[in-house]
């Protein structure tokens, strides 16, 4: 129970700690953990962060994956995670719970709980999980005032901004999403489930071909 001793605590905000994660050139790998004894068995197998899946915590609670849950119990999640391991924590956002003022809430909830990063995704109430078929997406423009919500709200979490627009717009839909969410303010973007590999090009004049 490191938490439980000040010398053991870290000395930087876990926000700053998952950036500092992203910054290596190494895929940063997060496996899901959905409660503070996951949280231990992936430290112990060498990870330096987690993820905590809005599907797999809602399993846990014995409930579908269709955002009914609330923030504060979330919250719950995250402070027994983070407590346990101590590891930046990404959390699934869902949502955000409502509109951008939910979107500031949950903002707030979540780092004051300790995570480290979160991600809010563009799926209408009531989500779906990203896998399945079915979902609805809101105006981009309307995720896109989430997301800068969430930067006013935030200290230094991380904001991830997800599409779920692959399976309904399209790539180049999802892209396009993605980009504006960037624009907004997200740190980083996540183009939920994709099936084939994406090569984008580069718009510098020197460049040739396209990268994947």
């Amino acid at each position: 129970m490191p938490y439980l001793i000040a010398s053991k605590l870290p000395s930087k905000s876990a926000g700053n700690r998952f950036r500092a994660l992203l910054e290596r050139p190494e895929i940063l790998q997060l496996p899901g953990a959905h409660n503070g004894m996951a949280a231990l068995q992936a430290k112990a197998a060498g990870f330096d962060a987690l993820y905590l899946s809005g599907a797999a915590m809602t399993a846990s609670m014995g409930l579908p994956d269709l955002g009914i849950i609330t923030v504060d119990e979330v919250a719950f999640y995250v402070r027994q995670i983070v407590r346990a391991a101590g590891l930046p924590l990404l959390v699934d956002g869902d949502t955000g719970y409502g509109e951008a003022l939910n979107v500031m809430h949950m903002v707030r909830t979540l780092e004051e709980a300790g995570a480290g990063a979160v991600h809010i995704e563009d799926q209408v109430l009531p989500k779906k999980c990203g896998h399945l078929n079915g979902k609805r997406l809101i105006d981009p423009n309307d995720m896109a005032a989430k997301i800068v919500a969430a930067v006013k709200a935030r200290g230094d979490l991380v904001i991830i901004g997800r599409t779920d627009a692959v399976g309904i717009e399209g790539v180049e839909g999802a892209i396009a999403r993605a980009k504006l969410y960037i624009d907004a303010g997200a740190d980083a973007i996540f183009l939920e489930a994709l099936t084939t590999r994406i090569c984008s090009g580069t718009s510098r004049p020197s460049s040739r071909a396209s990268s994947c």
